[in-house]
């Protein structure tokens, strides 16, 4: 695929992975939508895509305000004329046992992770079917293969992902839309520092693994590799990505690892 003129929209545009695939676009000369609750955030994202030479524009919006999403929708779908590759990207990941973990949190999480990424979705399908044409990617989590401590929910709504886009990719194969799930490991965002606690607050903490994960800019190279090779799914990141592997052949070993990681 070529991205020269694509109008590309991304979710959860102002940090991490979704900044630095907006660079990445950007620089193969893609059209950007950038998509977040971070007001500030989006505008600096914007001035290094105007100095890069890109055209983006920005739209502010948290993911757990659903209800405006169809408006907003036609509103850029009027604009621009079509949406040619849709990133939901954005969501909000947790470190708190089950144990402790009251529902409302879990709600939340749900919220955005999974409602608001298949609320967005289903707001531009309609306009990728009626062209006969488009592309759908989903940032998942390697936490969507497996279950893993402390992130019970963070999980559960990626497990859901999963689920709905590869149903997705089936049902949209004949209006030539191309789906695909990705999967990253240890990446070096600052996804665990704004993480959910059983307090519903901010973790505030960098995890040891978080720290010492890949860049987001090698990050951002394989995931639009993957969506111009056309793959299904793409596992991204380092020595972590054994575990969906020892967790498919060797699951009783996968559980004894597992149940080795310490609660913070």
């Amino acid at each position: 695929m070529d991205f020269t003129n694509k109008i590309v929209w991304i979710t959860g545009a102002s940090s991490g992975i979704g900044e630095a695939l907006t660079y990445e676009f950007a620089r193969q000369k893609a059209k950007l939508i950038i998509f977040s609750n971070q007001q500030k955030d989006l505008e600096r994202v914007k001035k290094k895509c105007d100095e890069i030479g890109a055209d983006c524009y920005i739209q502010f919006l948290d993911m757990m305000d659903i209800d405006n999403f169809q408006s907003i929708t036609d509103k850029l779908v009027e604009r621009y004329g079509q949406i040619d590759v849709l990133v939901n990207n954005a969501g909000i990941s947790q470190r708190s046992l089950v144990k402790d973990t009251p529902l409302e949190v879990d709600r939340k999480i749900m919220e955005i992770d999974y409602f608001g990424t298949i609320a967005l979705t289903k707001a531009v399908l309609p306009y990728m079917i009626k062209r006969n044409s488009g592309y759908i990617a989903v940032t998942s989590s390697i936490s969507g293969k497996f279950g893993f401590p402390l992130r019970s929910a963070y999980s559960a709504a990626k497990h859901a992902l999963h689920g709905f886009f590869e149903t997705l990719r089936a049902e949209v194969f004949d209006h030539n839309i191309k789906v695909l799930i990705a999967f990253p490991g240890r990446v070096k965002t600052n996804i665990s520092l704004h993480a959910l606690t059983k307090e519903g607050k901010a973790h505030g903490k960098m995890d040891d693994g978080q720290n010492t994960g890949i860049s987001v800019e090698k990050c951002a190279r394989k995931y639009i590799n993957a969506i111009k090779n056309d793959k299904k799914e793409v596992l991204i990141g380092s020595t972590e990505l054994l575990m969906v592997y020892i967790h498919k052949f060797f699951p009783g070993l996968f559980y004894k690892l597992a149940r080795k990681i310490k609660p913070t």
